[in-house]
């Protein structure tokens, strides 16, 4: 049978090569964006009013203010940047009063810069126009790639606006996208270079976590991001149904941090930058670090959370086991899960969101998540207060968890628990002994 079956998956092969069929473009998963991008956006911070010297002084900013040693280092120029028509040749301008001296001077200064490692972020769009109607790709895709890349960008997010009739396009979203990954795959092969890291933008409208990995390494999975507390939870209860998308070479954007934005509270902040984090999304700075506070630079900067976004062994995301004001997979954009847990190289993650308006105590039984060996106790270690907290058996509590707050907790094996720890099993459900005697509970 075993023989039979290679054979035929041999034949099948053969078949579909000689068949001319058209092969799907896959992203290049050996070569870029294996983990999720950090850099810094312009939009949330700047939206149309950006200028070679605003870019420039925020690159100099993410230097100095030591976010490019933690990891940040991508900046990305995002919409407004180009003339409003393609030049006699075709190709798109850079603004010639903003950037007037061109993309090319501007890549040189920030590559000077020393410490950052990765300049290039390039924004366009897979239709006519961009959102704000400068030049979009559609049907100049290869020339833009070029273009981009010849400026010295790597990193291209790609919009969703300005979509030809369907009678010219004859296309869905899907193939829509395939014309700039095509484009990209082309010109890697052609240049010899990587392949541009692409970030599909097309706010979740049609399900690209079924779809864009094919063609990219990231895809925003909602509409636009607010920096308001309503925003940050809506944002979390839609990607709880999604978040198993997320793992190497392909990440669930969730959108630029409003870390620094708006009337967010600080725990409000922390949970934002919490949950973008261990949920794997891209982590793209988006306010004015010329008045960061010192708080909210401390909570971009936490080095123990960035390292569970950056694991180089576990690329998977956290993801609920309990859901806690609702019943599970209750979908609620006030009130998403509470209850998270995932692996890490280190250890087990674990989420806590408080999404009341009140404090509250947040407790769970260490085996609700699937990645807690039953039977053993777990070293505690909270990676915002940056203490080890003890070991925990069976269960844990988190007290007086600040209205919208989170806890994040690295749990550890930390061997047996001791004898009598409770009962026979810590979850009893059809707990039985080896005669066959159901425990007490069961």
């Amino acid at each position: 049978m075993g023989s039979f079956t290679l054979l035929f998956a041999s034949l099948l092969s053969a078949w579909t090569f000689l068949s001319g069929e058209p092969q799907a473009v896959q992203a290049l998963d050996d070569r870029v964006a294996k983990l999720p991008v950090l850099g810094y956006n312009t939009w949330n911070a700047y939206h149309c009013d950006i200028n070679e010297t605003v870019v420039l002084q925020a690159a100099k900013l993410v230097d100095s203010l030591g976010l490019a040693s933690v990891g940040y280092t991508h900046i990305n120029i995002d919409d407004c940047y180009a003339e409003k028509n393609r030049s006699a040749n075709g190709d798109i301008v850079a603004d010639q009063v903003r950037f007037a001296s061109g993309m090319n001077n501007l890549t040189d200064q920030i590559h000077a810069l020393g410490l950052i490692a990765q300049w290039g972020v390039q924004y366009s769009d897979s239709g006519w126009f961009t959102c704000q109607l400068y030049p979009g790709s559609y049907q100049n895709e290869a020339r833009d790639a070029k273009l981009f890349q010849d400026w010295g960008f790597n990193y291209l997010k790609f919009d969703n606006c300005a979509v030809p009739y369907d009678d010219i396009i004859r296309e869905g979203i899907v193939g829509k996208y395939k014309r700039m990954a095509d484009a990209i795959a082309d010109l890697a092969k052609s240049s010899g270079k990587p392949p541009l890291i692409f970030s599909l933008c097309e706010w979740g409208e049609e399900q690209p976590w079924l779809w864009a990995r094919r063609f990219g390494q990231s895809w925003r999975t909602t509409g636009d991001i607010s920096p308001d507390w309503g925003s940050i939870t809506n944002i979390i209860n839609q990607n709880s149904f999604i978040a198993w998308a997320s793992d190497f070479y392909g990440h669930n954007d969730m959108d630029i941090l409003e870390v620094g934005n708006g009337d967010l509270t600080y725990d409000e902040t922390k949970t934002h930058f919490t949950a973008w984090a261990l949920m794997k999304s891209p982590l793209l700075i988006g306010t004015d670090l010329s008045t960061i506070s010192d708080e909210n630079l401390a909570i971009l900067k936490n080095e123990e959370i960035l390292a569970i976004n950056q694991d180089p062994v576990v690329g998977t995301s956290v993801t609920p086991f309990r859901w806690g004001v609702n019943p599970d997979w209750t979908s609620d954009s006030t009130h998403p899960a509470v209850f998270w847990s995932g692996e890490s190289q280190n250890g087990t993650v674990f989420m806590l969101i408080n999404v009341l308006d009140e404090p509250v105590d947040l407790w769970f039984n260490l085996t609700e998540s699937p990645w807690i060996r039953a039977g053993r106790q777990y070293a505690v270690r909270d990676l915002w207060t940056h203490t080890d907290n003890g070991t925990a058996v069976r269960n844990f509590t988190a007290h007086a968890v600040p209205p919208h707050g989170v806890v994040a907790l690295l749990l550890k094996d930390a061997g047996d628990e001791p004898p009598n720890s409770g009962p026979p099993c810590a979850r009893p459900e059809w707990c039985i002994s080896q005669n066959g005697t159901l425990a007490p509970g069961a």
